[in-house]
């Protein structure tokens, strides 16, 4: 995902840099890493931090508005100049690590649910155990806990739903992630946030944030919490062009669901966003 990016002006520089203060060789892990490798979360987040932020160079105009999923906040609020690059990057490892220890202390894991009637899957996974992690648009739910929940779901998914199950390594945005809360929640008290350049539109609720200090405890907030990137589109519904940073695709499917009339724009290599 990185290979594309390393030719611009100081990304190569940049990469190492953060390599250094991650322990991290992103280069190798970004251009020949294996599948097996970027599915650690410990190496995935910084990763996908990085390889977004090395993509706004291709972006010529500034937004009126960031927003990110899940991990995508950091970037967000690096974009937003509420934290450098260099401390989004760092803030991702130690997040990514924490996470990754979190997901190792039980069996737990998520399971997409596609279509069916909202109140009845939430009521099902309630019933099983489970926790809303992540809503994205109508008809796609993310629940998470315990696999022996999550098999059960799976068997007996809610009437006209389909279950798929998610290639991660705990049920994150629940409870379960307390311990990596506490670890994040060190790293971000030691950051001085700068004074966002725009409004970040937080992943909880779809607030738009314009407080550095706020970005930031929501950073440490959404790791237990849920991503309602329903309610973020919805904030988001007066825009008529959306940029989505490498590496790019996953969600502009979702984002052209919720705002039709919006140009969207993936960026998948450094070719000016025009």
């Amino acid at each position: 995902m990185l290979l594309p990016w390393l030719d611009l002006p100081g990304a190569s520089d940049a990469v190492d840099r953060w390599s250094a203060a991650t322990g991290l060789d992103l280069r190798a892990l970004g251009t020949t890493g294996s599948a097996e490798e970027l599915r650690d979360t410990a190496v995935a987040q910084p990763l996908l931090v990085a390889t977004a932020l090395l993509s706004v160079a291709a972006v010529p105009e500034a937004p009126d508005a960031v927003c990110g999923h899940s991990i995508g906040e950091l970037a967000a609020a690096a974009v937003a100049g509420v934290l450098t690059d260099d401390e989004a990057v760092v803030l991702a490892a130690e997040r990514g690590a924490a996470m990754a220890e979190a997901a190792a202390l039980a069996p737990t894991g998520m399971s997409a649910v596609l279509g069916g009637d909202r109140d009845q899957v939430l009521a099902v996974g309630a019933a099983l155990g489970l926790s809303v992690a992540t809503i994205n648009v109508a008809g796609q739910v993310v629940l998470a806990g315990p696999q022996a929940a999550l098999e059960a779901l799976r068997h007996d998914p809610p009437t006209g739903a389909r279950v798929r199950p998610l290639q991660v390594a705990g049920a994150f945005h629940t409870a379960a992630m307390a311990p990596a809360q506490e670890r994040v929640a060190r790293a971000v008290a030691a950051l001085t946030p700068g004074t966002p350049r725009c409004a970040v539109v937080a992943n909880a609720d779809g607030a738009l944030v314009r407080d550095g200090r706020e970005v930031l405890d929501r950073l440490v907030a959404q790791l237990t919490g849920p991503v309602r990137f329903d309610l973020c589109l919805a904030a988001l519904s007066g825009a008529t062009r959306v940029v989505e940073l490498a590496p790019g695709g996953t969600l502009a499917a979702i984002v052209k669901r919720a705002l039709p009339d919006a140009e969207i724009v993936t960026l998948k290599a450094p070719a000016v966003a025009a």
